[in-house]
């Protein structure tokens, strides 16, 4: 008895952290938005600076050396570069997407910098929405099932073989 009411309030526990997921994935999906428009900025700013010297994105970077200072420069350039280009790519690919699509692509959604912001800002809540209800179903079912194959290989069976004569 005591095992069902803990399994009972287990999977209730996992259905309302699964409903938490629309939520959050809109508000990462939010953060990323602002984080590719505010490093697009940079980008274009860099581009353009090196453009009025006649000079490409690659030419550029080629030519920051000389002092410590302008070579760690250069690397938090080619870092922003890269940043914006995976993060575009996230939100390509994130950004029409309702909350089932995003659950299948939530490894697309794991910038540790956005999900922490996005973290933060969270703030658990059960709207009544269709898809809060599928994953809060979702989340009780997994819960369950994770309970039971538990105690499956915790607790021993109670069928024993018949003796035989």
């Amino acid at each position: 008895m005591i095992l069902r009411a803990v399994t009972l309030s287990l999977g209730l526990a996992g259905a309302f952290g699964a409903a938490q997921f629309p939520a959050y994935s809109q508000q990462y999906l939010q953060r990323l938005g602002g984080a590719v428009d505010a490093l697009g900025e940079v980008v274009r700013d860099f581009d353009t600076s090196a453009a009025t010297l006649g000079l490409s994105r690659a030419d550029a970077l080629a030519g920051m050396t000389g002092s410590a200072f302008v070579t760690s420069r250069r690397a938090d350039m080619e870092r922003t570069f890269a940043r914006h280009a995976s993060l575009s790519a996230d939100l390509a690919v994130l950004e029409d997407l309702g909350p089932f699509m995003r659950a299948w692509n939530a490894p697309r959604m794991t910038d540790p910098q956005i999900a922490s912001g996005a973290l933060q800002a969270f703030r658990p809540a059960l709207p009544l929405e269709l898809a809060t209800l599928i994953f809060a179903g979702a989340g009780f079912v997994a819960t369950w099932l994770a309970l039971r194959v538990c105690r499956m290989l915790i607790v021993p069976s109670r069928r024993r073989r018949p003796m035989t004569a």
